[in-house]
């Protein structure tokens, strides 16, 4: 078997890198939107926080 019939995957290689390269990209992309919605998340518990603080300091 030489590297260009292992590459050309049988005639299936559209199929078989595709979902090698689309797997790949999901695998990065996940974590980072993860990242941005936890401190979406923290940076909103922050905000209630300070407003419970000028609401206690207000009463």
């Amino acid at each position: 078997m030489s590297v260009s019939e292992f590459l050309d995957m049988g005639g299936y290689a559209l199929y078989v890198w595709g979902s090698f390269g689309l797997t790949a990209l999901l695998m990065v992309l996940e974590p980072m939107l993860l990242r941005s919605r936890r401190n979406a998340t923290l940076r909103r518990i922050g905000r209630i926080i300070r407003l419970n603080r000028e609401v206690r300091n207000e009463s």
